[in-house]
């Protein structure tokens, strides 16, 4: 369902139409993030952009990830979808990063990735 049908659905008060709206548009944002995480790590492995197969896998990710944010921009609001979509990305590179790359686990960078969190929590609370 499009975001116009929502739109006619609220004036009919047809909830249900608007439930299912709004659980495709979440589902849309969370594979977008998905995707964010693909591309983003996949940038480490393309070693820049010299390798054709992770290269094309990061490329395509991309595509992926801006189209199912785009979809979902459809019916959410721009502010709240993009700090969602960009939080999901940041935060599971971040551990990405740690767990696969080697990289640092301070308790600073944590703390930092758990205030990362909060605030995509209260954008989301807010929206």
């Amino acid at each position: 369902m499009d975001a116009a049908k929502t739109v006619f659905a609220r004036s009919r008060n047809r909830p249900e139409a608007i439930e299912t709206e709004r659980s495709d548009v979440v589902d849309f944002l969370f594979l977008a993030g998905l995707f964010e995480i693909g591309w983003a790590i996949g940038l480490k492995y393309t070693d820049g952009f010299s390798k054709p197969l992770p290269t094309g896998l990061t490329v395509a990710s991309m595509i992926v990830s801006l189209t199912l944010l785009g979809l979902a921009l459809k019916a959410l609001p721009v502010g709240t979808a993009y700090a969602v979509w960009t939080g999901i990305g940041t935060v599971s590179t971040a551990l990405l990063g740690i767990w696969l790359l080697g990289e640092p686990a301070t308790a600073i960078r944590l703390a930092c990735i758990a205030l990362i969190v909060c605030g995509i929590m209260g954008l989301k609370l807010a929206a």
